[in-house]
């Protein structure tokens, strides 16, 4: 890419999408196009194909999607593999339509069947059963995947993808309706921490700050308690108790987005489906992604304990076993990343820091 070139960045408001957003700004690119959901429905194809048609972008990250954690990915199945399908569909076969030079496609950890080999590395896609719990989520990802590689072999197109872990940082979801572990935990101890201290003005600033369907602050003071409980949050006089779902012994690989977001500058500008061939030496082209991860691994009950220290909160922790734990183990093989000359640089700790600090102004 060059610092004028003409680059779409799809989904820019979303964590992944912001944080390119902030990078390719910060590195000096200076011709970004960013239509927001009310200028373009990524779901509506005439438009898609209209605004490439218009705009004509030479470089496409697509970071747009439907994202969340195993709650809402339990309960919209069918709103998961739709809307990832449609979104993926129209921005690649639109990209293809009007000539863009070069398309990164971002994908997910979640891919990988729910038994897979630890680390989990580029060949293990599509070797086993995926985890249910995610499996539409999953299925649409993979599409996109191959849809990218199809077109690279049909049509001699540059369309690259990367798989990232679990990602957390700024403008991530924090509506517990729908968001990943670590935002949840945060607002989940946040909320838990305000309880403790009879901070209901907390509480209410809150849900004013992160509306919720189900939730208002202007809702009496036991009725905003009683609504938190859906969440696992208990107030009994002045004792606490948050209570997470699963059993705590999961292993999770988290990367902060602007580590993700230097990574995914990084193969744009210096690697092409062409590189990724070549270097697996593949008789038959598949699983041609480049994973994107941190590296190291922790449990769910080790992730809880770093955001219950870092918040502050100082009440009971449980766990509710009879609620789903997702797939065992996922961590990523960064091993190819790492040998073509990138890491990440942002630890855990300090990361989630970042984030609650942020999350607090």
């Amino acid at each position: 890419m060059n610092k004028d070139s003409r680059i779409y960045v799809a989904g820019h408001r979303g964590l992944v999408g912001s944080a390119i957003t902030r990078e390719l700004q910060k590195s000096g690119y200076n011709h970004l196009i960013l239509p927001d959901h009310k200028t373009l429905d990524l779901l509506d194809q005439v438009a898609v194909m209209t605004f490439f048609e218009t705009e004509k972008p030479e470089y496409v990250f697509l970071a747009a999607a439907k994202v969340g954690g195993i709650m809402a990915n339990s309960i919209y199945r069918a709103d998961f593999i739709y809307q990832n399908l449609q979104i993926q569909n129209n921005i690649i076969h639109s990209a293809w339509k009007t000539g863009v030079k070069k398309l990164l496609f971002l994908g997910s950890s979640c891919i990988y069947p729910r038994d897979c080999p630890q680390p989990m590395k580029e060949e293990h896609l599509l070797s086993a059963p995926l985890e249910y719990t995610n499996e539409p989520y999953a299925i649409a990802k993979i599409a996109g995947m191959k849809m990218c590689e199809s077109f690279n072999l049909q049509y001699g197109t540059d369309y690259v993808s990367v798989m990232p872990t679990n990602l957390y940082g700024l403008n991530d979801n924090y509506n517990l309706r729908g968001s990943h572990v670590l935002p949840a935990f945060i607002r989940k101890m946040h909320l838990a921490k305000c309880l403790m201290n009879n901070d209901m003005a907390g509480v209410r600033r809150d849900l004013e700050a992160r509306p919720m369907d189900g939730l208002s602050n202007t809702m009496s003071d036991s009725d905003i308690i009683k609504a938190l409980e859906e969440f696992g949050l208990f107030k009994d006089g002045e004792t606490v108790e948050l209570r997470l779902w699963g059993s705590g012994k999961p292993r999770r690989e988290f990367l902060h987005s602007d580590d993700l977001a230097q990574a995914v500058v990084f193969v744009m500008n210096h690697i092409s489906f062409k590189d990724v061939v070549k270097e697996r030496g593949l008789e038959e082209v598949r699983n041609t992604h480049i994973n994107i991860g941190f590296g190291e691994d922790m449990t769910i009950a080790e992730l809880a304990g770093l955001v219950k220290e870092i918040v502050g909160f100082q009440g009971n922790l449980n766990w509710d076993d009879s609620k789903p734990d997702g797939t065992y183990q996922k961590l990523m093989d960064i091993s190819r990343l790492r040998d073509l000359g990138w890491q990440p640089s942002i630890s855990l700790k300090d990361g989630v820091k970042s984030v609650y600090e942020k999350y607090l102004s």
